[in-house]
């Protein structure tokens, strides 16, 4: 291995470890300022191996280079290297690390040729302490010739640096008579120099002391540890009534007060402890207030405190302590002036009391420190003078509260004493709300009573309870209203009413439908309505039961075999209220055999029974019978009435011979008659003959004079009518189109009425047997009229002349 050199500017003591297992100590090399190369001490770091070994075990270890800071003269140079390669080639080198081309840069290089290391700037070791290198040996191709070596310069410490105070200014506090000894705080300085030499040994002192007031104190009252920086109490005194606060000038210096020093501020407080009770200034005080008057001041008490303000040694608490029974008054703290509030809560009423007297006691909110004389507690006295107003009146509650049966018989008092006049002016009293107008008040003596019986089911009620409100007022016009809260309690009114009254069973017992469903409807609530209770009479019970269903139904059973036919059965029903109410009612019950759809198949049966036994089928069997019957009524009235007509065509020649003119020629254009809702009063053309008059009742309606006819709608009006026919045909067989012609131009005539009106008939001739038409609208006649021709027209007649003949 080949050998390197360190040259250093003194004497190295160098010991080569080898095999021993403790390292040998090289002192550590201080690096004198020297600018003779010759004068510089070359070191070997590498040794060759012993010749009686095989390989090295252990390098040279380097001392580190020690370099003093701020150092004036650079570049300095501080160690030599060398190589033994020198002897047989060519050697450069180099140095690499922290401080060479590594930062910070630019604080070392080396001689490439000579293999001197300089210094090129003054070091700083507060913000480098040392530096580890690497000093390398090269070739000119730049190939390594021997292995690198590590180089530490370490930069020693210069007493370069001032102790500095954490804090411009230091904050602390002392309680008032504090004793000496006591803590008050502590204050701390750093020196950036090594603290492991003395340029980093602090000493703090305390070099001036003023107080706030100044000259307040005038001796010293604190002292400092210089080793800590604690500050305490050295004497007494403190009284924050005399002194509020202290200034102290701190300085600390190193190489324990003796190198470098600076200064800072301490400023402490004296803190106030609770040693002064407050006292009331004055103690009375006398006020008024005006009755009935709620959530105003009153006045406002003072008492002072001699400790700090804002603090809870200084802020009060009042209390009324006597005179406030009722709790109309109370009193608390303004805390911005820390005088008390006396405030009235309560109305007060001259009538029961015109005069207060109150009596308050003040204290802190905090304890009152041991350390404060001894003296009673403050107290003050407000005499409190209620001026008198005229009051309204005044109801006993409100809302009023009545409970009453819905059963109340009218007149019945209900509620008395409902309000009373402070100021006793008298009172009188109406009711300005009652919707049902069940209520009614006496004005004078304001008493409730019942007009007339209540409603539990009146839709004002809401919940049982029916709202109405009262007014009191005085002589001088005051007045007060209360609301009337009646609740109406359910009282048993009506007895339960047993439905259904008529009902089939089957003849059967052992038949499903053998026993009819009972039931009851009671007008009451609960709990006056069900459950029911159905009984049966004794007489009753022999043939008939009754089993209950549920709280409302029950069936009524036959316990032996009836024959078919209706029987009448009574039942009882009562109700569950209080006293209980019943009623006996009649159940027909009608008694058939059954088919097996439960209907009666006995039609005898189902006629017998009431109109609510008969089953549906039955019913239609009936109606369709009676229509029958009604079907041949009418077919053999029409036959009697042809039969008649022809008879009396024969006998009677009114229309061909006897008369002057054609009976026909007196028939005017009536328009079609029926298709309306008065078509019940029209009549076919066969209707004005007079030989159908005797055989076909008329219906009775007005037949006036021509008047006002409604217009039609569907075609415009006073347009000029058609011409109608006037004369019938010289054969009487074209009757049929003369009468078509007619209605052929009715119907293209705008000013006819329209087609369902009653139409105003014409003059309809003279000559004929039966006369005028107009003899049929009795009922419209104002003159009396001759009906006894009608008796001349057979048995049928007689009797609608006995109708229309007064006599």
């Amino acid at each position: 291995m080949a050998l390197w050199s360190l040259m250093l500017c003194f004497p190295l003591c160098a010991v080569l470890c080898q095999g021993s297992t403790e390292y040998p100590l090289i002192p550590d090399l201080h690096l004198q300022p020297n600018t003779v190369e010759s004068e510089l001490l070359v070191l070997n770091p590498w040794m060759p191996q012993s010749p009686g070994l095989s390989r090295v075990k252990r390098d040279w270890i380097i001392p580190p280079i020690r370099v003093l800071e701020n150092s004036k003269q650079v570049p300095e140079d501080l160690v030599q290297i060398k190589s033994d390669k020198i002897f047989t080639s060519q050697v450069f080198y180099r140095l690499e690390g922290p401080g060479v081309d590594q930062e910070p840069k630019n604080l070392f290089d080396i001689d490439e040729k000579t293999g001197i290391i300089r210094s090129k700037h003054p070091l700083d070791r507060e913000k480098h302490k040392s530096f580890k290198l690497k000093a390398f040996a090269l070739s000119p191709s730049g190939q390594r010739l021997e292995n690198p070596s590590t180089i530490e310069i370490m930069v020693l410490d210069q007493n370069d640096n001032r102790p500095a105070f954490i804090k411009n200014q230091f904050t602390g506090s002392v309680s008032e008579f504090s004793v000496p000894g006591t803590s008050v705080m502590s204050v701390l300085a750093t020196d950036a120099d090594d603290p492991s030499t003395d340029n980093a040994i602090l000493s703090y002192s305390i070099i001036g002391q003023e107080s706030e007031p100044g000259d307040a104190v005038t001796k010293v009252m604190f002292g400092i540890n210089n080793e800590t920086g604690a500050i305490y109490t050295r004497d007494v005194g403190f009284d924050r009534e005399v002194v509020k606060s202290f200034r102290l000038k701190l300085q600390v210096g190193d190489m324990s007060g003796m190198g470098l020093t600076s200064e800072s501020v301490a400023i402490i407080h004296v803190t106030d402890i609770n040693n002064h009770a407050p006292q009331f200034r004055p103690s009375m005080y006398h006020v008024s207030a005006v009755e009935n008057r709620i959530d105003f001041e009153l006045c406002r008490v003072n008492a002072t405190d001699r400790d700090e303000p804002g603090t809870g040694n200084w802020e009060i608490k009042y209390t009324l302590t006597r005179g406030n029974p009722g709790g109309h008054f109370v009193v608390h703290t303004d805390p911005l002036s820390n005088q008390g509030v006396l405030t009235l809560v309560k109305p007060l009423d001259f009538e029961s009391q015109s005069e207060y007297t109150l009596v308050l006691t003040v204290a802190n909110r905090n304890l009152l420190s041991s350390k404060a004389p001894s003296v009673p507690v403050s107290s003050a006295t407000v005499v409190v003078t209620v001026v008198n107003e005229n009051e309204a009146p005044r109801f006993r509650e409100d809302p009023i509260q009545i409970l009453v049966p819905e059963s109340v018989v009218p007149g019945t008092i209900l509620k008395t004493n409902l309000a009373y006049d402070p100021d006793q002016t008298g009172l009188r009293y109406d009711i300005i709300r009652d919707p049902e107008r069940w209520l009614e008040i006496n004005k004078v003596t304001g008493d409730i009573s019942a007009r007339r019986p209540f409603n539990i089911r009146s839709t004002y009620l809401r919940n049982g309870v029916y709202n109405a409100v009262v007014r009191a007022t005085d002589a001088e016009g005051l007045d007060t209203s209360a609301t009337l809260l009646i609740t109406l309690k359910e009282t048993n009114d009506y007895p339960p009413q047993l439905v259904p009254l008529s009902g089939t069973v089957c003849h059967h017992s052992h038949h499903p439908d053998s026993a009819l469903l009972l039931t009851a409807l009671d007008e009451d609530l609960a709990p006056h309505a069900e459950p029911f209770a159905f009984e049966l009479p004794d007489q009753m019970a022999l043939n008939w039961t009754i089993v209950p269903v549920n709280k409302t139904h029950a069936r009524l059973h036959s316990l032996v075999e009836l024959e078919l036919g209706q029987y009448a059965v009574t039942v009882q029903v009562m109700d569950a209220g209080s006293p209980a109410l019943g009623s006996f009612s009649q159940i027909n019950v009608t008694v058939c055999a059954c088919d097996s759809f439960s209907q009666c198949r006995s039609e005898t049966a189902a006629m017998l029974g009431s109109s609510v036994g008969i089953s549906f089928i039955a019913l239609i069997i009936v109606m369709a019978a009676i229509a029958l019957l009604l079907l041949l009524l009418l077919l053999a009235v029409a036959i009697n009435s042809c039969t008649s007509r022809r008879h009396l065509q024969k006998e009677s020649a009114l229309l061909v011979g006897e008369s002057q003119e054609d009976v026909r020629d007196n028939v005017f254009n009536y328009d079609e008659q029926g298709g309306g809702e008065e078509d019940e009063n029209a009549y076919s053309l066969d209707l004005l003959s007079p030989i159908d008059a005797p055989h076909i009742p008329v219906p009775s309606f007005c037949v006036g004079p021509r008047g006002k006819q409604p217009l039609r709608k569907d075609t415009p009006h006073n347009l000029p009518s058609p011409t109608y026919p006037r004369r019938p045909p010289a054969d009487p067989t074209d009757i049929e189109d003369y009468i078509n012609d007619g209605l052929e131009a009715a119907d293209r005539d705008p000013n006819v009425p329209p087609y369902d009106t009653a139409l105003i008939y014409d003059y309809e001739g003279e000559g004929s047997l039966a006369g005028s038409l107009s003899s049929i609208a009795s009922g419209c006649s104002d003159g009396d009229q001759d009906y006894d021709y009608l008796n001349d027209w057979g048995p049928r007649f007689k009797k609608l002349a006995n109708m229309y003949d007064p006599r």
